[in-house]
């Protein structure tokens, strides 16, 4: 199928076939792509947890009002906003760069300087909703990597935050949740799955100057 097919194939799954896990390919695989998701300057300042624990996925279902996708997915996943967005998280961002790409440091200095200047010109709120909104872009290459590998997933954000970090033991990493996704394949009896997919018209959707 073309990449259009495969993102009308895909739809946000409401009930996962619990006999149907990821292979240990798909799932690095789909990190793999996640983990290449273009972000603001190239920082990713976000974490993503793979949550298979069956205990800590039910704690977790109980901060999601009960979803079904939570527990019955193959896993779930959880992007984290980091917190402590400051001068020493962009050193080791260009400490890193500098390695990665073989280049002496002091090239860098005025890519840190203008990472340093957006960071420091937000208050705390706004740095950690900045982050958060990479976490979604993110989230986005999730659900396009996985209708292309045929691995179906739910993106959601009816939780509660505070309660996913306390259970997650986040706010010691620093770090807090932005939104989630379940992963795995859907059940044959999932009625959402037949429901022909609802999107704008494209002439009410793009606007071309």
């Amino acid at each position: 199928m073309s990449l259009i097919e495969k993102l009308t194939w895909r739809y946000a799954t409401k009930k996962f076939d619990l006999t149907k896990k990821l292979s240990t390919f798909q799932l690095n695989e789909l990190l793999h792509a996640v983990h290449l998701s273009p972000s603001s300057a190239g920082v990713q300042s976000y974490k993503i947890l793979v949550i298979e624990d069956a205990d800590t996925r039910a704690k977790l279902q109980q901060a999601a009002y009960g979803q079904a996708q939570i527990a019955d997915a193959s896993q779930l996943i959880v992007f984290a906003a980091e917190t402590n967005l400051d001068a020493q998280y962009v050193k080791n961002f260009i400490d890193h760069v500098a390695k990665s790409r073989g280049i002496d440091r002091a090239n860098l200095e005025g890519y840190e300087q203008m990472i340093n200047g957006n960071v420091s010109g937000m208050n705390e709120e706004q740095r950690i909703n900045w982050a958060k909104k990479q976490a979604y872009i993110a989230l986005g290459v999730l659900l396009t990597s996985a209708a292309e590998l045929g691995i179906d997933a739910c993106p959601m954000e009816g939780f509660s935050a505070p309660q996913f970090d306390e259970i997650l033991g986040l706010k010691e990493k620093g770090l807090t949740t932005a939104v989630i996704a379940a992963i795995g394949f859907r059940a044959e009896d999932d009625a959402y799955s037949k429901l022909n997919k609802v999107r704008k018209p494209e002439e009410e959707m793009f606007i071309h100057i």
